[in-house]
Formats: C-alpha cells, structure tokens, sequence
C-alpha cells in the first residue's frame, strides 16, 4: 500500500492524498490550492484520473474539494462519497467557484488584451462542476462502518470543524490509518465539538497543523473583541468581515444576533450578508439540523431561527450588492472570499479600506500570497483590480473564531493513540508543521515526518 501527497504540505491549501492499495486508488480530498501555490492547480497530476474508483471527502471547504471538475474534466468517472451535509454544501461551492473563475476570467481578458497578455483559461467551467456533482454517491453517515471494496472499510467520524465535516478512520486487511482532514475547535457555535478517536491502534495518522504552533483565545474574549470592533466603528464607518461562506459567515450571523438581542450594538446597524453562496449555505445549514449543537438545538425549539435579526440583508444581485457602496457609516458587511483572493469582498475594500473611520476584521486563517495575509501583515497600501489603494482602515485579527484546532486540542486529540503510531504531519506551513512534529515528539510518539508535495510514503 502506498500514499502519496498532491497537496497540503508546507501550505494549508490543495488538500489531497492519493492511497493505492491492491490496483485500487481511492482520494482522500481534491482540493484547490489558493495563494502562492496557486500555480500547483495547473499541473498534470501523477496519475490517470480514469483508474481512479473513489473520492471521499472530509469536508466542503474548496481547499478540500475544489479541484474535484478538473479531476472529472481530466477523466475520473468514479465515485465521490461524504456525509449528506458535505456533499450539499460541495455542490453548491463547485457551481460557485466555477461562476467565479468564468466572471475573472472576462475582467483579466479584458485588462490582458489592452497589454497584450495572453489569459490563461479558467481551470473548469460550470459544465466540469456539474459533471463532478453527477458522481456523487449516496451520503454515508458518522459513526457507520462502510467496506468500499474487498478488504477496504472506512467509517466517518463528527470533526467539529464546519457542517458535515469528518475525519476518516481506514482499515485495509491489517493496516489502519487515520485522516484526520481538519478538525475543528471547541465551544463553538451551531455544530457539535470534534469526536475522539475510536481507532486508538491506528497504525498511521496524517493529521492536519494549520495552528501547530499556537493556542487560540477563547471564544469569549473574541466574541467581545468582535462586538468592540463593531463597537468602535458602526457610528462613524462600516464594518467590512472577509468570511468564508461555510459556517464563518453563520458563527457571525450567530453572534450578531446576539449582540442586538442584548442591545450591545444599535439595533438599526445594517448587516448584509453579500455573499450568494453565503446565503445558500445557510439555507443548508437549516436543512442538516441533525448536526447542530445542543444549545442550538434549544434556539431552535424556541421557534428562534439562530441567523436572522433586524436589520439583516441577503444580497444575491451585484446591483444589490454595488449598492452597498452608498453606504458610508453604520453597516456591518460580511462577504467572500476569506483571504480576499477573489468575491465581493474586494470591491468592498477597495470603496472602503482607505477610509480611516472603517474597519476590517479578520476571522480566518490568512495564507501566504493572498490579499489578506499582505492587509494583516501590515501592508501600508494593497493592488486591488489594477489599483493601488492605502490601508487606513483599523484591522483587527480575531483568532479565537477560528474553525480549525490549535496545538492544544491537535495535542490532546492524539494523546490515547498507541505510541508506534506513525504520525504524518501536514496541512500547516512550515513553521506550524516543525512545532507540531516536535510536541508529538516530546509526547513520546516514536516516529513523526512532514512529507514533501508529491512525495511517496509505503505503508
């Protein structure tokens, strides 16, 4: 048996793991690269997509399933397995980022022919998403073991990380591995908290290090730096949140919510979700109620709807959404992407991040080369659409909203595991990584790497 990595080594994104095992070859994750890796999406991968039979997916972050149409576009015909809440949340992200790379597309056409640039074509069209979607299974359940074929079982197990999200316990004939795709962090809101391992002889885990270096705030002081942030600026500016449309753009709505029940922030402060993925997410988020938390669960009995409030506005239409920018005080805009690589919420920065009385609030992880990571770094002035535009606006960075584990709960997730389990280190850049590699060490695990993209392990 062997695995190789296509992705998630020395950077977050690009999720992919190829497990070859008797003339069988099964994904784990199709992920897009974002950031300075973006390059990386455009290669060749080293296999035939054709002899592929299975996908199965740990969640529906792009990171994670965003190269699925240019795998299907290059031949795979087999199958694409997740939780029922993974894949309908996967379907819309795909038609989504496929409508969002045709639309950058006709902008960089138009702004290369004037330098005689060629445009690269976009990575996949709207016809390769759908056909990815025609191969999507029948969902599996959490905590169900599943033989896929002839001495291949794979159960799912609840990662807390984002609606439906997973990590992956396999076993084949006598070796068993752990995928833990990203687990999530504790006490937050909506979805239940990450499960503990129920494979404590695993043999192998891979295991994500987004934060391997770093333990969050608690919920609660972000939350209130949150509603400072707000605070501070809904009197004489608006309040822009770069947030990823899965479940970052729900823990907001969620929280705002709370704010104005509690009367912290004026009732009359406008929030608009300007993101259409955004709001279809949250539409399937009240269609997978089976997941929510129980404090959820008890709004919900109340006949209380966890994301809506005064004042809110779902904004589908670009009219709609260029209408925003009259708006020059007393709004709160949530939009996408998170790391500012692309959405609506670029032409929100670019009307407002000069504007000294505005602010920028970062809930997310923030990769190298994207926009976001150049604004939170520090950066006095940013290109956005071919112009340079000056930061003034106060930014603010909130970790604690973050939907993946820090070292703390990567550490005491793992700690019941059999000390020979042979940890494989990924998903985090370097520096996450190396901390990481040596907190497992320092547990007592024998034997801890952090692959290369593209390298090939034996199991």
């Amino acid at each position: 048996m062997e695995l190789t990595f296509l992705g998630a080594c020395g950077t977050v994104t690009g999720s992919m793991y190829l497990l070859d095992f008797k003339n069988k070859k099964i994904l784990i994750d199709c992920g897009i690269f974002q950031g300075e890796f973006d390059e990386e999406n455009y290669k060749t991968l080293p296999f035939d997509p054709y002899e592929l039979d299975y996908v199965i997916l740990t969640h529906a972050h792009l990171d994670h399933v965003g190269r699925l149409p240019k795998l299907v576009k290059d031949g795979f015909q087999g199958k694409i397995l997740g939780t029922a809440a993974t894949l309908d949340l996967a379907r819309i992200i795909l038609m989504d980022a496929a409508k969002l790379q045709a639309e950058e597309y006709e902008v960089q056409v138009k702004r290369n022919q004037r330098r005689g640039i060629e445009t690269p074509e976009p990575l996949y069209t709207l016809e390769d998403a759908i056909s990815a979607i025609t191969l999507f299974a029948p969902p599996l359940k959490y905590d169900t073991e599943y033989e896929i074929f002839d001495g291949l079982k794979i159960t799912l197990r609840d990662a807390g990380h984002i609606l439906g999200s997973s990590f992956l316990e396999l076993s084949a004939n006598k070796t068993k591995i752990i995928f833990s795709g990203d687990l999530g962090n504790r006490n937050k809101p909506i979805i239940r908290d990450p499960e503990t391992i129920k494979m404590k002889d695993a043999n192998y885990l891979v295991i994500e290090s987004t934060y391997g270096s770093r333990n969050h705030k608690g919920i609660e002081e972000s939350v209130e730096e949150l509603k400072n942030a707000i605070q501070n600026t809904v009197e004489h500016g608006n309040v822009l949140i770069p947030a990823f449309a899965i479940e970052r753009a729900q823990d907001l709505l969620y929280y705002i919510r709370e704010f104005k029940e509690r009367g912290e922030i004026p009732k009359e402060t406008k929030v608009f979700l300007d993101s259409p993925l955004a709001i279809s997410a949250t539409n399937i988020f009240m269609a997978h109620r089976e997941v929510f938390d129980d404090e959820t669960r008890e709004l919900l009995k109340q006949h209380k709807d966890p994301f809506s409030f005064s004042n809110l506005f779902f904004t589908r239409s670009k009219e709609s959404s260029m209408a925003i920018n009259n708006i020059k005080k007393g709004a709160i805009i949530i939009a996408g992407s998170g790391m500012c690589t692309g959405g609506r919420i670029k032409h929100h920065l670019k009307h407002n991040l000069w504007r000294e009385e505005c602010s920028v609030v970062f809930v997310g992880f923030q990769a190298k080369g994207t926009l976001g990571r150049e604004i939170v770094d520090g950066a006095e002035e940013v290109e956005i659409y071919g112009e340079t535009i000056a930061v003034k606006a106060s930014v603010y960075t909130i970790n604690g909203f973050s939907a993946h584990a820090d070292q703390k709960i990567l550490v005491e997730w793992v700690q019941d595991l059999n000390k020979d389990c042979k940890i494989i280190v990924t998903h985090g850049e370097e520096n996450e990584r190396d901390a990481l590699v040596n907190k497992f060490l320092e547990l007592g695990f024998k034997e801890v790497k952090k692959p290369k993209l593209y390298e090939k392990i034996n199991l």
